[in-house]
């Protein structure tokens, strides 16, 4: 999954959206006040450290929508390993137009690739054994399907990515819905057959009770050493 792909139906409404919050509502005062009309440029991405790359394909969107006449060249892959000063991306063309886009496109690379990077590093610790590392729904708010790929980009996995794939009955839900026992049972009656039940519990003697009601296909233990 380390070279992940999605569709651009998904990913060009964000990098529309970025855009748009960078250049409304006038554009690019500064190029367009110290850059000469029609002045031609290249300009390459380059990686500063050691790590996985993630948001390439962002980044290249981001320069095609400022300007389709620019020639984009991807000199490598998300979910590469990169090197420092390592080049990863080749931009021909108009300046002004790789200017506007600039921003944009760093923004989702950096992020993204630091995302992956992180990620690759606790896989790594895991090697050799069954444990997978796996992303919660802490995500950036309108930036959850971008982060959740960078994590496959790093050799994670993704858990639930959102309210509706998965029962997940964590404390404040055992709080207020009455307890292990009570929850437990009108999840079994809620769910259908394709739907996983998994539960959190943050005392042993919890534990203990789901496994003797059943009803829960994963146990999550959260917040214990």
């Amino acid at each position: 999954m380390q070279n992940a792909m999605l569709p651009d139906l998904l990913l060009e409404p964000l990098v529309r959206a970025a855009l748009t919050e960078d250049l409304a509502p006038m554009g690019d005062a500064t190029s367009r006040a110290v850059i000469p009309a029609g002045l031609a440029w290249t300009a390459v991405m380059n990686a500063r450290e050691t790590g996985v790359v993630s948001g390439l394909s962002l980044a290249a969107m981001a320069f095609r929508l400022v300007d389709p006449a620019l020639k984009v060249e991807p000199l490598a892959r998300d979910g590469d390993a990169c090197a420092p000063g390592q080049a990863l991306m080749r931009i021909t063309g108009a300046a002004a137009s790789i200017l506007m886009g600039e921003r944009v496109a760093l923004n989702f690379a950096g992020r993204l690739s630091g995302i992956a990077t992180q990620t690759a590093a606790f896989v790594a610790q895991t090697k050799g054994t069954k444990a997978r590392i796996t992303c919660t729904r802490k995500t950036t708010p309108g930036l959850r399907v971008v982060e959740k790929l960078a994590v496959l980009h790093g050799g994670g996995s993704n858990h639930r990515y959102g309210l509706s794939d998965a029962i997940l009955i964590k404390d404040n839900h055992i709080a207020a819905a009455g307890g292990v026992a009570a929850v437990l049972r009108a999840a079994s009656a809620a769910r259908s057959h394709m739907m996983r039940v998994e539960i959190e519990v943050d005392r042993l003697d919890q534990l203990a009770e789901v496994l003797a009601i059943g009803g829960a296909d994963v146990v999550l233990l959260g917040n214990m050493d």
